[in-house]
């Protein structure tokens, strides 16, 4: 059985102010559509990505800005993160796991950080972060070779 990760639901408080985030991020934007007075679900994509997220008005009760660890998958960390830098984003340094381990962008303490990109330039292992204007919290993940099975082809 195949199962493809669709969308995810980010909640926000500003629904104008987070669509102009994600276009400033250069998401595609797929959807905008009011409901009614109390629903509208915006929905976008980010560039080359199977999955979307999508947000807006009576769509969830979750606190505003409470995920944390949305991650985009790029080819090159240091590009992206320029990328973001030119369109206005805050984007924080390239930073690897302070214990040598894949998991960097995970530890939920900055303490656990280390500054620069891996130092063995290896996939899954040199993040950076950025939040949205709610605080939900993205990573950009460096892999430039897939594990085993983590590939269609």
């Amino acid at each position: 059985m195949k199962m493809n990760l669709e969308v995810v639901v980010v909640s926000v408080s500003d629904v104008d102010r987070a669509k102009a985030f994600y276009e400033k991020l250069g998401f595609r934007l797929d959807m905008d559509n009011v409901v009614k007075e109390d629903y509208r679900i915006i929905q976008f994509t980010p560039p080359g990505s199977g999955a979307s997220i999508i947000f807006g008005k009576g769509i969830t009760s979750v606190q505003p800005g409470s995920i944390d660890g949305l991650t985009l998958v790029v080819y090159d960390i240091d590009a992206a993160r320029s990328e973001l830098l030119s369109h206005g984003v805050e984007v924080s340094d390239v930073f690897h796991d302070a214990e040598g381990g894949l998991a960097g962008g995970f530890h939920a303490a900055t303490a656990a950080r280390a500054l620069g990109p891996d130092p063995q330039g290896r996939s899954y292992a040199s993040y950076a972060s950025f939040s949205d204007p709610d605080g939900n919290g993205w990573l950009l993940q460096e892999i430039k070779e897939r594990l085993p099975g983590r590939t269609d082809k």
